[in-house]
């Protein structure tokens, strides 16, 4: 009614989010003045307005046009791929990458489906895991060159099929560092070919400026001419999340540390906000079916039959996952990343929930067969 707030107050018991991490608060690159976009006469847009048109709108907008696209994961290589079909060679659109990615094809790698690779529960034994027994912690120790060797052999594959080093696109980290840390991007069909006919330009910098009509490269000699911009330069989760409290408190618990993640124990439930639920924020190699569990946990929380630990050790669990992200990943790394471990995540699940978290039939079919959805189809108390 006009006059009248908009506003409306609930009481409730609990709340979930399931807004994800990907959306809503772009980030976007900060720049000197004089260097950023308010001097640049083409046009500049994050890759979230992009991805708001429609099919239809999206393809006539990129055509004709000069396009330069920021960026090296997921949205990138798809905007790059999209930019090429609607453009060819007559206007080839140029990705800049900070940090080059692995990136996996299609199909298997030397022979081997990667499922074989990083999905079961033998590929888990090769690495540490947070809360493991002292057994497990020696045989990850004990077989980590095998970790090691699978990792090389994915990236040999990867160098064999794909002109990486021609295009200087070689990755100065690890596949394993990579799948672990949450960053393992499906590379767009047919990429490398709109590379090799020229429609997409790969150019490697760790910064770049703006100019009136163009972009400066850094570690490029000239310019480079453009008339669009699109920034595939990823999303701020903690900030999406963090605005949606009034509550400075609240904001501060919601941020964490600035060399930490979320706080969130089990990867759901916020340590110091237990009334508080986040679903679809931690990432994993598989998120569709670890949320699926993840929700049938809450459920199972909300229904009493889990309750939580004390704060301490809620707060010590949180820290013994991070310190696993950390020794894969970086000692800087921030993100909620549940890695290449989807398995020991989804037996704590299970454990909780006080369902078997052994969910294949005899001991090689345990070890050596990938985990999927269907594995853990009715998850009811034993």
């Amino acid at each position: 009614m006009r006059g009248r707030s908009s506003i409306e107050d609930y009481q409730v018991e609990f709340v979930v989010l399931c807004i994800g991490q990907f959306s809503g608060v772009p980030n976007i690159p900060e720049f000197p003045l004089g260097q950023g976009p308010e001097i640049f006469s083409g046009k500049v847009m994050h890759s979230m307005d992009y991805s708001a048109m429609d099919n239809n709108s999206a393809a006539e907008f990129l055509k004709g046009k000069r396009i330069t696209i920021i960026g090296s994961q997921k949205s990138a290589v798809d905007l790059a791929v999209e930019c090429a079909n609607a453009n060819g060679i007559n206007y080839p659109c140029t990705m800049v990458q900070r940090t080059v990615q692995w990136m996996l094809p299609s199909g298997y790698l030397w022979g081997v489906s990667f499922a074989f690779l990083y999905l079961n529960r033998f590929s888990e034994l090769l690495v540490h895991k947070p809360g493991e027994s002292w057994l497990l912690s020696f045989l990850a120790t004990l077989l980590s060159p095998l970790s090691w060797l699978i990792s090389k052999f994915v990236e040999s594959h990867l160098r064999w099929k794909l002109p990486l080093k021609k295009y200087g696109m070689i990755p100065e980290h690890s596949f394993l560092q990579q799948a672990s840390s949450c960053q393992l991007l499906t590379m767009p069909q047919n990429f490398y070919d709109k590379v090799e006919e020229g429609s997409i330009i790969l150019k490697k910098s760790q910064s770049f400026s703006f100019c009136k009509d163009s972009l400066i490269i850094d570690g490029e000699a000239g310019i480079l001419k453009t008339d669009l911009v699109i920034l595939a330069t990823g999303f701020r989760g903690e900030q999406k999340i963090r605005d949606i409290f009034a509550s400075p408190t609240f904001q501060k618990y919601i941020m964490g540390t600035p060399t930490s993640g979320v706080p969130f124990y089990r990867q759901i439930i916020h340590t110091r906000i237990p009334q508080l639920a986040v679903i679809g924020y931690s990432e994993t190699l598989s998120d569709l079916y670890t949320s699926e569990i993840k929700c049938q946990w809450l459920a199972h929380f909300l229904n009493g039959t889990i309750t939580l630990p004390n704060l301490k050790e809620m707060e010590n669990d949180v820290m013994i996952w991070e310190n696993y992200m950390k020794q894969y990943a970086g000692k800087t790394y921030r993100r909620n990343c549940i890695g290449a471990l989807n398995i020991w995540y989804n037996d704590r699940l299970c454990k909780d929930i006080g369902c078997k978290p052994r969910r294949k039939k005899g001991i090689l079919a345990e070890l050596f067969e990938p985990y999927g959805p269907l594995d853990y189809v009715g998850l009811t108390p034993e």
